[in-house]
């Protein structure tokens, strides 16, 4: 990926000298809008900006994982085993074919975390508790949380200094949005003072349709310059690669769908010039 970086282009490449990593938890209750695509393909372009990325996988489905081409054997300690205790982050990572992106994978005995959480201590900062205590030093961390405002999402963002939203551009789009960024506002208030929303992605965006264009006009007047300008086109070669187990920024990286994540990954590090690492 290195030898890429120079075609790709990402503004704010370079390494950093960052001794705790900024952590984004990328969440949208809703289903099939992009959000695993964009937790997998934002990771892997900031890896490609030189940042040291961790991506964690808190969806039971375990679709960032597949993604990314890892195995069911290669996921021996997971999610599910750092939440309830049973081991350390640390043992927890795995290696990809991006260079400088790592990966926590998920199982789906994570299912049966929502359940088993409730009875136990700080039950909300079990992943917050688990990134403190990690060794390797990384830039960011992304964390995939399930589709779900549930327990798991939570601890993604007690852990997060910011949320990042993948939002289809479809009718009911603004609905569900209010209703999550009314629990960000109550996780905000309640366990994580510090939590920000990053901005919002408008993903699967088809300018022939005139639907579209009306929901991403929508969403810009609620929002402002919480929005992305880059928008994530309804691209073929986005839906393929991960059949393939690579991030479509490996599979095709000349394809305009890698072209959006690569112009993304690029307006997330200008909007982050504002902290310090």
């Amino acid at each position: 990926m290195s030898g890429k970086n120079e075609a790709i282009g990402i503004v704010g490449a370079g390494k950093t000298n960052a001794k705790t990593p900024r952590v984004f938890a990328i969440v949208n209750q809703k289903g099939g809008v992009g959000k695993t695509t964009t937790a997998i393909n934002l990771a892997t372009a900031l890896a490609a900006a030189e940042k040291r990325v961790l991506l964690i996988d808190l969806d039971p489905q375990g679709n960032a994982s597949t993604g990314l081409g890892i195995s069911q054997k290669q996921r021996v300690i997971t999610t599910y085993e750092v939440l309830m205790g049973m081991d350390e982050i640390g043992g927890a990572l795995v290696s990809t074919s991006v260079p400088g992106l790592q990966l926590v994978p998920a199982s789906v005995e994570l299912a049966g975390a929502e359940v088993e959480l409730v009875e136990t201590a700080r039950r909300e900062y079990r992943l917050k508790d688990a990134i403190e205590r990690l060794k390797v030093v990384y830039d960011y961390v992304l964390v995939d949380c399930p589709p779900s405002l549930g327990l798991l999402t939570l601890n993604g963002m007690v852990a997060a200094n910011a949320v990042l939203v993948p939002l289809q551009c479809e009718f009911y789009a603004l609905e569900g949005l209010s209703h999550l960024v009314r629990t960000i506002d109550r996780v905000k208030k309640s366990l994580n003072p510090s939590l920000d929303l990053q901005g919002v992605v408008l993903t699967m965006f088809d300018k022939r349709n005139n639907l579209c264009d009306l929901v991403a006009s929508d969403v810009r007047g609620y929002f402002g310059e919480k929005v992305y300008n880059t928008t994530i086109p309804r691209n073929v070669r986005i839906s393929e690669a991960p059949s393939h187990g690579k991030p479509v920024l490996l599979y095709d990286w000349r394809c305009a769908g890698s072209q959006a994540y690569i112009h993304l990954a690029s307006e997330v590090l200008y909007r982050e010039q504002d902290y310090a690492h």
